[in-house]
């Protein structure tokens, strides 16, 4: 099938700059790797930011909700809610059936 131009998705504009120093060591492993993944280095570098950014902020916000629903689970066990009539009736036709 045949695409154009006006098929692709745009990609967002990048306007923005970001610059770091880093030892030749490193230049030397992000090269490697990036050829490796057939990419540019400023590709490479991106993406790779990118992801542990978006790891990282998945981490933090299960971490947030985990405290958030242990809260709320420990404040269910304490303070537990009546039974209701549904639960009442098969507890006592549970008593009943194993002679309790």
């Amino acid at each position: 099938m045949l695409t154009t131009d006006l098929d692709r998705p745009a990609k967002p504009a990048r306007s923005e700059r970001l610059e770091a120093r880093v030892s030749k060591a490193q230049k030397d492993l992000f090269l490697r790797a990036a050829s490796l993944q057939g990419r540019s280095l400023t590709d490479f570098m991106i993406a790779s930011v990118q992801e542990a950014a978006e790891r990282a902020l998945q981490t933090h916000d299960v971490l947030r909700l985990s405290e958030r629903d242990r809260k709320d689970f420990v404040a269910a066990l304490l303070r537990p809610a009546a039974p209701g009539k549904t639960l009442r009736r098969a507890a006592r036709r549970y008593r009943e059936r194993e002679g309790l």
